[in-house]
């Protein structure tokens, strides 16, 4: 009995080491890959802010009471927690939605302020994609952070996401826009059918509730927006309008 009570606890510690392996393998070749392209200081940060996007997820869903993974990178895709059981409600969906995007505005205001201190335009640099990349991620449509969390306030919103998502294409056509409008297809059919009017209950919040996560969320995309294009002007001065 006491061999089989020693057996289970090594192998619930061999899981909790696989699961970190996993975190810090795909991390170092996310960095790998990306010093490529960038260069090996650019990349660890870029990184880093990563996962204190995810983080911000990760921590939040963990709050609510929900079992989640270790978050996991794909280079030039991003990261993401898995979710093992999904929120019970709409509200918490957009706890856990909102709070990657917040953690992740702060750690670029941070990075933009030891910019501003230092005058590292590397630092200058990896605020802007931190701003960027947040200011994407809130695109009001699934599966992006901005349709988790307009699915408090209503799940027609996400029609909303779908000329913006055409418009990026057209802006800059890449396979990742692709993909992200084939994972978003069927909740958007889901919305144009009415279908999702059949879970009335998942969505059912209280008016205050949902007037408070739109007021975040418009407050997260204008702070987000004002700030991608002011650290642009700066790496960009003789493109400034």
């Amino acid at each position: 009995m006491k061999g089989l009570i020693v057996l289970l606890i090594s192998l619930a510690k061999a899981a909790k080491l696989g699961k970190l392996f996993l975190t810090g393998g795909t991390m170092l070749l996310s960095v790998f890959v990306y010093s490529w392209v960038f260069g090996w200081p650019y990349a660890v940060g870029f990184v880093a802010l990563i996962l204190v996007h995810e983080m911000g997820h990760f921590i939040a869903a963990r709050r609510r009471g929900l079992d989640v993974g270790a978050p996991t990178f794909i280079p030039f895709v991003g990261a993401w927690i898995q979710l093992k059981e999904m929120p019970h409600d709409a509200e918490t969906e957009a706890f856990v939605g909102i709070s990657g995007p917040i953690a992740g505005s702060i750690a670029a205001v941070l990075v933009y302020l030891a910019a501003r201190y230092t005058g590292s335009q590397l630092l200058l640099a990896l605020s802007y994609a931190g701003f960027f990349l947040n200011l994407f991620n809130l695109i009001p449509l699934h599966p992006f952070d901005g349709g988790r969390i307009t699915s408090v306030v209503s799940p027609k919103i996400w029609l909303v996401g779908v000329p913006i998502l055409v418009a990026l294409f057209l802006w800059r056509p890449s396979p990742l826009l692709v993909l992200v409008a084939l994972l978003a297809a069927p909740k958007v059919w889901e919305v144009i059918r009415g279908q999702h009017d059949s879970n009335a209950a998942y969505y059912q919040t209280p008016a205050a509730t949902r007037a408070s996560y739109a007021a975040q969320y418009l407050g997260l995309v204008i702070a987000l927006a004002i700030m991608s294009f002011e650290v642009y002007s700066q790496l960009h001065p003789a493109r400034e309008l």
